[in-house]
């Protein structure tokens, strides 16, 4: 999420106060495009209106609007469309006096009947700035009476609607230079843009802005009545822009090893050596470059890219976008420093954080790191699992103070009277001194707890043993969790998203191997039993989102992310069933993503056809579709022993080759795919007896940093057979005489098949 922007309109003149359009007539009482009954709507639809009725009695008497227009009676005075929704995020949006549509027909057919523009906002419901314009600007009576006589209003969970939201976010960095949310755009009714922004405050002079929203809107329905031939060819040239960005490139050549040595020269230049992390505030995690960094060093033999990698890991446990509490990380800092967070906490950046402080443990032995990826997962076991077995989205930044009001970051953090009434005076000096807490604090006169001096510093200014202050600290962090618990929780975003669920099914799958937790494989399959199972249509198609019920076609990161959280829980189980659901998924990407000049579209062949039909490259926050699925096709090659997949790889890396060459460092979880497609990747087969007889091989391989192999372990101590059987795993039995055999194998070459753990790890050593 962006910070708020300043102002730029586009295709609108210079905005200052103009007389109001006349209103247009919509039309009689009784048909499809009569309106709910909020201000401005001349007529209303006494059909609609009882459908709108009805799903709010059926939200039950314990339902509290988010709203502040209630009747004496608590009941929400306005009700929009959006109650009939199961977004989150829009139903947060259902009782103001906006006559919200979600996307859709009859929006823009609405438009087109009315010759009204389209104003569209887009979000999510735990984006702090998102609920800041709310309250501003869309809770307005006169704000909201305006946009219903002179827009038709639509509103947009970007994460149910990720196709939606990279279109129109297109829009907005080619007239802004950046984006974010809310993201605020106005189209035609042919659904093209003319103008695009953030957030905007309400009027003139809010929160510094010399224009604000309501005049921007004043000014934009007026040219739209005046100028709009002049408006709709603005927006045709603009769409003409989009889709020429958004073009596929013709492919070139796959990227060598210089492509990733570039990018980690890049990166040097880019890090933060005092701090950690990349650039300057605001800083977000970037597990994607975290993770290109730890790979690095087997290329060039350089240490510093390991170290880079090490520093910033330490660096973002310490800080306050760490909730050393609970576990697990907020969205990013907004600071240098890694202190000061936004306190939105996402299953995605968990996910994937989680899987990297794994890689990092690995890959240095610093057992902090094993410590902060078992908190994350432990936290998300807790407070982010549905009962069905999948992962929710998301909690929001903002909590209930005592007195009933709304603050960001209140329930995260601490007065020292607030520890103090939970601690003993031991612990109490423990934690203060630990958590650097003060009686001013460091945020808005209260704490957030921070680890500013290293563990064994705090040890020995105790004068304590390092492990006795461990200990300590651990049960005061439990004890501070159970109390912070009772506060009013943050709002938590239900939804179970298909691609959010397939990073976090492989964080607990990797979590189960590398930290020999059995439980968290328990977990991971859990949560794709429930996406594999209910995430799916009429059909039998996979879908992106479910709460109570699948809505919405999956696009592409949601195959990848799935396919590869179902190969991390294969590794993790033995199980040869998760390689089956991947290779049935594959297929599917395949028949409805794939181009046939390499690589994948974000929507199927038969998705609602937007403006553009985009093929994503960029790791942001989350790793493209595109990106992923180059390291599933790798990988599902070695497993299958089959070809055909490392060439949708090669022609997939050809694809975006000269993006790769020119733009590494928005493409380092693809980079961390070219690496493997140009290592030696290891297939690791262990055959065993029994799990007994397997765990001391399978303890060196947990140990060891290896992000480039496969492996696969057959129980019984033969080669299986039939629906279970894996083509990597043909022919191969124990030794005479041994409980456990390791084979390992690299493009086709093997090593001598071994029952000793000694030597498997000179193996893999080697």
């Amino acid at each position: 999420m962006s910070k708020p922007l300043l102002l730029l309109l586009v295709a609108c003149g210079p905005c200052g106060r103009v007389p109001e359009p006349p209103r247009v007539e919509p039309a009689a009482a009784g048909t499809d495009l009569a309106d709910p009954d909020v201000p401005g709507a001349m007529h209303v639809s006494e059909q609609l209106q009882a459908r709108l009725d009805e799903a709010l009695a059926a939200k039950g008497a314990d339902y509290e609007p988010r709203t502040h227009h209630l009747e004496d009676d608590g009941s929400p005075t306005f009700t929009n469309r959006l109650i009939l929704e199961t977004s989150p995020y829009l139903l947060q949006h259902a009782h103001n006096p906006v006559s919200w549509f979600p996307w859709g027909d009859e929006a823009f057919e609405r438009a087109r009947a009315e010759n009204k523009p389209v104003l569209m906002s887009i979000g999510y419901s735990t984006c702090h700035w998102c609920h800041v314009m709310e309250v501003e600007s869309f809770e307005d009576l006169e704000i909201a009476e305006y946009i219903n006589a002179n827009y038709i209003a639509v509103k947009v969970d970007r994460e149910e609607r990720p196709d939606v939201d990279d279109l129109y976010m297109t829009a907005v960095q080619a007239l802004t230079g950046r984006g974010g949310w809310p993201m605020t755009t106005v189209l035609t009714p042919d659904r093209e843009p003319f103008f695009a922004g953030t957030y905007f405050p309400p009027r003139d002079g809010a929160r510094g802005a010399r224009v604000g929203f309501l005049t921007i809107l004043r000014d934009l329905a007026t040219r739209y009545r005046d100028d709009r031939a002049e408006l709709v060819e603005q927006a045709r040239e603009l769409s003409r822009r989009i889709r020429e960005a958004s073009a596929p490139q013709p492919p070139s050549s796959v990227p060598d090893a210089e492509t990733l040595a570039a990018t980690t020269r890049t990166l040097t230049r880019m890090y933060d050596a005092r701090l950690g992390g990349f650039g300057r505030a605001p800083k977000f995690p970037q597990p994607s470059r975290v993770g290109f960094l730890l790979r690095a060093r087997r290329l060039s033999g350089d240490d510093e890219p390991l170290a880079m990698a090490e520093h910033t890991l330490r660096a973002m446990a310490a800080g306050g976008m760490y909730d050393h509490a609970a576990g697990g990380f907020h969205r990013y800092s907004v600071d240098a420093r890694w202190l000061v967070p936004h306190f939105e906490k996402m299953l995605y950046d968990n996910a994937q954080l989680a899987s990297t402080y794994l890689e990092g443990f690995q890959a240095t032995h610093n057992a902090d790191f094993a410590r902060v990826a078992s908190e994350i997962l432990d936290y998300v076991a807790r407070e982010m699992r549905a009962p069905g077995g999948g992962f929710y989205s998301a909690t929001d930044a903002d909590s209930r103070t005592p007195e009933g009001h709304l603050e960001e970051g209140w329930f995260f953090t601490w007065t020292p009277d607030e520890l103090a009434a939970v601690l003993d005076a031991d612990a109490l000096a423990m934690v203060t001194r630990y958590y650097a807490v003060t009686p001013q604090g460091n945020f808005e006169g209260r704490n957030i707890l921070h680890t500013p001096v290293a563990h064994d510093e705090v040890a020995r200014s105790l004068g304590v043993g390092s492990s006795q202050l461990r200990a300590r600290i651990d049960a005061a962090r439990e004890s501070l969790r159970l109390v912070r618990e009772r506060r009013p929780a943050p709002l938590r975003d239900d939804k179970i998203l298909a691609a959010w669920n397939g990073l976090m099914i492989g964080a607990f799958a990797r979590g189960a191997l590398v930290l020999d937790e059995p439980h968290y494989a328990e977990i991971a399959a859990g949560g794709a039993e429930h996406v594999l199972g209910r995430m799916r249509d009429e059909q039998g198609r996979l879908m992106r989102s479910w709460l109570g019920r699948p809505r919405h076609r999956a696009v592409l990161q949601d195959y990848a992310f799935l396919i590869e959280g179902l190969l991390d829980l294969h590794e993790a189980t033995g199980d040869a069933r998760w390689v089956r659901e991947a290779l049935a998924l594959q297929a599917e990407q395949d028949a409805h993503f794939a181009d046939e000049n390499g690589g994948y579209f974000l929507t199927a062949d038969d998705a609602e056809a937007l403006l553009v039909r985009d093929k994503p490259a960029s790791d942001g926050a989350i790793p493209s579709g595109n990106s992923v699925s180059a390291s599933n096709l790798l990988r599902l090659s070695e497993l299958m022993l089959d070809d055909a997949y490392r060439e949708r790889a090669e022609r997939l890396f050809a694809a975006f080759g000269e993006g790769m060459r020119r733009f590494g460092i928005g493409m380092t979880r693809m980079l961390t795919a070219l690496d493997r497609y140009l290592d030696r990747s290891r297939e690791i087969v262990l055959v065993s007896a029994s799990a007994e007889a397997e765990a001391p091989m399978l303890e060196v391989v947990r140990g060891m940093f290896l992000p480039n192999r496969v492996l696969v372990r057959v129980r019984g101590g033969g080669a299986l057979e039939g629906d279970d059987a894996l083509p990597i795993a043909a022919g191969k039995r124990l030794l005479p005489g041994a409980q456990v055999t390791a084979y390992v194998c690299e493009r086709g070459h093997c090593e001598r098949p071994t029952a000793d753990p000694a030597e498997l790890r000179r193996q893999l050593q080697h």
